[in-house]
């Protein structure tokens, strides 16, 4: 087969995210805004994964985040399986706000849905309803959070028929102050703890849809492992808010976080500062991760600069707390591993097992 890369899918992130800085920048002038109520913005927020306001006593963290096409493949596998897929799935949805929501030490207090269909006919298949609700719920609870309500439009017209869009927000609370964690105290020396990835979480999945397209036996393909294609794309994602939560409770504050999503290992310099970040130590790559760049011809710049390639989440942490920061995610059921360190130098990922360097024109997600 010939190659097949994110822009051949459909994501051109060259073309996404001058929009991203073109809102960032009319927003910022609303923070103006909220001093009728008395409140101020943290301005170092902005361009970060969550948006943080101080309200005095504690700081108040927000995001709003979709899950993407992996409904699309859930309703494929049905067919397949017989499976829904759509408990899995709901944790995918509140997993992209939730995680991002941590980045800035937050800790998640309430989540609500979005779940816009096509049409009321959508839910009319009951068990489909009942394992999005009950995912749904499941994922709350594992993050202790509480499900405030939500949006169910039906949008004829504007979403195909018999399909969804499911979307969440999030709320949390930065209390106590201190443990804010925006990269203000990000500094050579840090060292880099990568957090495990359980699959292509919700991130690439417009290319694996792509790839599916392809493959004589589209999801049902099997794995070097056994599993199917699809449902291995299907594994949900990690939620990372049980780590940050027993960091805090080990006396642990990172001094910076990131979200491994969209534009891959390339997220790893989002900090605003110009700092090198060099990995010696790559995660194990998941199974479905290692068969889409081989099956797409993908390179490892394509790859790592686009997927997780097994590292979901990334803590910068003191060069002391980092052994013990490992050792807590593992406490808590999420593989880590000590693969890196901060330095001096011009703003790059540099990934010295694959020779490979993403540098500062590599990624524009900041005004």
């Amino acid at each position: 087969m010939s190659r097949l890369d994110y822009k051949q899918a459909g994501v051109d992130y060259a073309k996404i995210d001058p929009l991203k800085i073109l809102a960032q920048q009319a927003a910022a002038s609303t923070a103006g805004n909220l001093q009728r109520h008395g409140l101020t913005e943290i301005a170092a927020s902005r361009g970060e994964s969550a948006y943080v306001v101080d309200c005095g006593e504690f700081l108040l963290a927000s995001i709003t985040e979709c899950l993407g096409t992996k409904a699309l493949v859930a309703d494929a596998m049905r067919k397949v399986t017989g499976k829904t897929y759509y408990d899995l799935i709901a944790q995918d949805t509140l997993a992209m706000a939730i995680n991002d929501l941590i980045t800035v030490g937050a800790t998640p207090v309430s989540v609500h849905a979005y779940w816009a269909t096509g049409g009321s006919a959508w839910f009319e298949d009951e068990q489909r309803a009942r394992d999005l609700v009950a995912g749904w719920k499941a994922a709350c609870d594992a993050c202790g959070v509480a499900w405030g309500g939500g949006e169910t439009p039906a949008l004829t017209g504007v979403v195909h028929d018999d399909r969804i869009d499911l979307a969440s927000s999030c709320v949390g609370l930065v209390r106590p102050k201190t443990r804010l964690t925006l990269g203000d105290e990000l500094a050579p020396g840090d060292a880099i703890v990568l957090l495990g990835s359980s699959g292509i979480h919700a991130n690439g999945v417009s290319l694996a849809r792509k790839l599916a397209e392809r493959l004589p036996e589209g999801y049902a393909t099997k794995l070097a492992d056994g599993s199917l294609y699809g449902e291995a794309l299907l594994v949900p994602t990690t939620l990372y808010s049980p780590v940050t939560e027993a960091l805090f409770a080990e006396g642990i504050v990172p001094h910076y976080a990131a979200n491994v999503t969209g534009h891959g290992w390339r997220k790893l310099m989002r900090h605003a500062a110009t700092l090198t970040y060099r990995f010696h130590t790559l995660p194990h790559v998941p199974e479905v991760l290692r068969f889409l760049a081989a099956q797409t011809g993908d390179d490892a710049r394509e790859a790592y600069g686009n997927l997780n390639m097994g590292a979901g989440f990334a803590l910068y942490v003191g060069k002391a707390d980092a052994a013990r920061t490992v050792e807590v995610a593992k406490s808590v059921g999420v593989p880590a591993w000590v693969a890196g360190a901060v330095e001096a130098g011009p703003k790059q990922v540099v990934i010295e097992p694959l020779q490979l360097t993403f540098g500062d024109g590599d990624l524009h997600v900041r005004a």
